[in-house]
């Protein structure tokens, strides 16, 4: 199904965030031996470089061998739901959005894996550093957030590292794209929208910053505050879902309004910014002032 320009580019901004903001996708590639085509699946770890993904396939893996007979093959990335979050959504029946492209798997050349990996090397490097200079409002969340699953640097330290696994590297040529939403309706992206479209300046920080918030008691509290103050209904509890530049997704656990089940449900609701913030350190210092602001509402209610 193909939409309007606009909402094509819209979508192909949010493809792009998706990318951007996770370091695992699922790889398909087809077993030669089979006359029927029978697929191949596996998650592999990625890196972007120069708008393409370069992607870390296992030696062990039958991609290898899948790739030398066919380089057709298929990428997909999800939205990234760290931690606890994943299995929350998946209890209530929501799966994310998803990027599914389709192209060529093109070995990187032996003369160039040196360059590649350097590469991979200086964005570790480039991220820890953007890390370490980061202002308190940034810092203190995501130094909550767990590093083994939701830091990119933690999760591709593994591939320049020289550890047990060995790798063949490819680089993965996109001739189309697809977003998938999250009731499963797809829209097809033109490649040239694509390229020229830019990923939410958030993309990249967002896994670090939705489980530095969700691993904190006092945010999590405040995030029920935000349903009770701005929204007028009565959270039980509250996750943030993702973050963008223009506000947030949270879901909360609120009365129920159907008549017959249970008495609280979990629902998804979203909280805009009256002005788009520009990066990461403005969207934390927003997040700080309306919990600064949600707390001295109710403290002052209460009198204490």
């Amino acid at each position: 199904m193909k939409g309007s320009k606009a909402n094509l580019s819209t979508l192909a901004e949010k493809c792009k965030t998706i990318i951007v903001s996770n370091w695992k996708g699922y790889l398909n590639t087809i077993k030669p031996e089979d006359k029927a085509s029978i697929i191949h699946t596996s998650k592999v770890k990625y890196v972007m470089r120069r708008g393409k993904p370069y992607l870390w396939v296992p030696e062990s893996e039958p991609h290898n061998v899948n790739i030398m007979f066919d380089e057709r093959g298929s990428f997909s990335v999800a939205h990234p739901y760290p931690g606890p979050l994943a299995a929350l959504l998946k209890s209530v029946g929501k799966v994310p959005n998803r990027v599914a492209l389709t192209g060529e798997i093109i070995p990187v050349k032996e003369k160039r894996i040196e360059a590649v990996n350097k590469y991979v090397e200086e964005a570790i490097q480039s991220e820890m550093r953007a890390i370490s200079d980061s202002p308190y409002s940034v810092r203190s969340i995501l130094s909550s957030s767990d590093h083994m699953y939701a830091s990119r640097c933690e999760s591709l330290k593994d591939l320049v590292d020289g550890g047990n696994e060995k790798y063949v590297i490819y680089k993965f040529v996109p001739s189309s794209c697809m977003f998938i939403d999250a009731n499963g309706a797809n829209r097809e992206i033109d490649m040239k929208v694509l390229e020229l479209s830019k990923a939410d300046p958030l993309g990249a920080w967002s896994t670090n910053i939705v489980d530095g918030i969700n691993k904190d008691e006092s945010r999590r509290r405040a995030l029920i505050l935000f349903c009770l103050y701005y929204l007028d209904i009565n959270a039980r509890d509250a996750y943030m879902v993702s973050v963008d530049t223009k506000g947030f997704d949270l879901l909360g656990k609120v009365p129920s309004e159907e008549e017959a089940g249970d008495e609280y449900q979990w629902r998804e609701f979203r909280f805009q910014f009256e002005e788009e913030v520009k990066d990461v350190e403005a969207f934390c210092h927003q997040l700080m002032e309306m919990e600064q602001e949600v707390v001295n509402k109710f403290t002052d209610h209460t009198g204490l």
